[in-house]
């Protein structure tokens, strides 16, 4: 596919070159581009038509520093003391909005689960493989892709863990 190509698809261009550099430009076509904005699960879920768990979020936490790659369905939030203890660190935070866009080159709201501009542990929650597809953001606030997700957690190079809320 060519660069126009991967414009007309509304993808970040380091994410639509990440997806041809994986073998997944067939994705490409498959990227769903919106008016508004879907910086958070729920507004993606809603403009998609989907369960709000079926969202796919890419989270970037730091760990004792070092940034780490959360990927939670969009129903869910993150245990921050089940990470500590998954990583074996002694501090977890949400990442400030620059770390972000350093580790991954990309925005909140838009930050995709692979394809980022430097290599991250990545930690995904098993509750992504309650679903067939799930949908992730492309590179942008406004851009979406499906993928099963056990696929989507193994370009990512994720490990499955159980690190959400539960709520009693």
């Amino acid at each position: 596919m060519t660069t126009d190509a991967a414009e007309e698809s509304g993808a970040h261009p380091r994410f639509a070159e990440a997806l041809r550099e994986l073998g997944l430009a067939d994705l490409l076509p498959r990227i769903r581009r919106f008016p508004d904005a879907t910086r958070t699960a729920a507004e993606a879920a809603a403009a998609i038509g989907c369960e709000l768990s079926q969202i796919c979020k890419s989270l970037i936490f730091a760990a004792d520093g070092v940034p780490v790659l959360v990927l939670m369905d969009g129903a869910s939030l993150v245990d921050l003391e089940l990470v500590r203890r998954e990583l074996g660190a002694g501090k977890v935070t949400r990442a400030r909005v620059e770390l972000v866009r350093e580790t991954t080159g990309y925005a909140i709201g838009g930050v995709p689960p692979f394809g980022h501009r430097t290599r991250t542990r990545v930690l995904a929650d098993r509750s992504l493989l309650d679903h067939d597809v799930v949908w992730a953001a492309a590179g942008t606030p406004y851009t979406v892709f499906p993928m099963d997700p056990k696929t989507l957690v193994a370009h990512a190079g994720g490990t499955l863990v159980d690190v959400r809320e539960q709520h009693l």
